[in-house]
């Protein structure tokens, strides 16, 4: 359900030998459910949880995935990290697979990778990673730390967060992925920033997948990079569905209006959700959260009704009002 706001706590990165010696090694068999079908101009996930294609491989991904900023960077407070374990033991049970994270999100690489080995998990897992340093030369090396802390043999999706230094690890991705050592490649933004570049890299380069900021509120992507991507067959992930939180706590004692049984929706989180899930350019949402009731929410967005182009702007619209 909700995002932690941002709470001012640097944590340092846990080093490559903390990790590995509290990682044990495991894999377990994971199915696909049907992908569901989704009628003309009112998408459905009537059918079961909604899966949509990675359009240049097509590879099918739940569309509601995990995502680890600020939630799973508890450092190595044991407590905390058995929490995040008991978020992703959830998402799984409840047909997740997608979970996303970052050099840049502090020990969170850590915390998956101690829940994927607690929960024997790593074969269930669509791993979506990002490299994150100005340095060129230096993307092959922090890639290879970071397979490390999740315990994976590959990444099925490694993008460049927020552009930084795109050229040159876009060269490394494309590489990696040629010699069949990574799956898919990608690139994000969030917050609305830098979009007339990162459409210029969507338009000039091979990507399967961009992550970009889309909710009620935050509509600039509607204009031009989901065309966009699905002009290049690109998968689009989802991040910051409920700003970080802010969104769903400002709606938490708003009731929810009447076209909330039409969506067969028990809160505005998953209102926001199938709202983003409703837009046909959207693969997978990647919603954060510590609680086990809140994944389990999120998840169960991905089933049922979503809403057509008219009953988008009234939950938009009333977004705006309420907010």
């Amino acid at each position: 359900m909700t995002e932690m706001p941002f709470t001012g706590r640097l944590i340092l990165r846990p080093t490559r030998r903390d990790v590995l010696g509290g990682l044990a090694a495991g894999a377990a068999a994971f199915a696909l459910r049907p992908v569901a079908a989704a009628a003309a101009g009112a998408a459905t996930a009537a059918d079961g949880p909604l899966h949509r294609p990675i359009p240049s491989s097509g590879v099918l991904l739940p569309a509601v995935g995990l995502g680890t900023w600020i939630t799973f960077n508890v450092g190595r407070d044991a407590q905390a990290i058995a929490g995040c374990t008991e978020v992703m033991r959830a998402f799984f049970e409840a047909g997740g697979r997608v979970i996303d994270s970052s050099p840049m999100y502090g020990s969170s690489q850590m915390v998956v990778g101690q829940g994927l080995a607690a929960l024997d998990a790593r074969d269930r897992v669509f791993s979506a990673e990002k490299v994150w340093t100005s340095s060129g030369e230096d993307g092959p090396e922090q890639i290879e730390e970071t397979r490390e802390f999740w315990g994976v043999k590959r990444f099925n999706l490694m993008q460049v967060h927020n552009l930084l230094a795109w050229q040159d690890h876009l060269e490394t991705l494309f590489a990696m992925k040629a010699e069949g050592r990574l799956g898919h490649v990608g690139i994000t933004t969030s917050e609305g920033r830098r979009h007339d570049s990162f459409e210029q890299v969507m338009a000039t380069q091979p990507l399967d997948s961009v992550q970009v900021t889309y909710n009620p509120l935050d509509r600039e992507v509607e204009a031009r990079i989901l065309p966009l991507a699905a002009d290049h067959g690109q998968a689009v992930i989802v991040n910051r569905p409920f700003r970080q939180g802010a969104l769903t706590r400002r709606l938490a004692g708003v009731p929810l209006p009447g076209w909330s049984r039409e969506l067969e929706v028990s809160s505005w989180a998953q209102a926001l959700l199938k709202f983003i899930l409703a837009h046909p350019a959207v693969t997978c949402v990647i919603p954060a959260t510590t609680r086990v009731d809140h994944v389990r929410e999120n998840l169960a967005a991905a089933s049922g009704p979503l809403p057509d182009r008219a009953l988008r702007e009234r939950i938009a619209a009333d977004v705006e009002a309420a907010v």
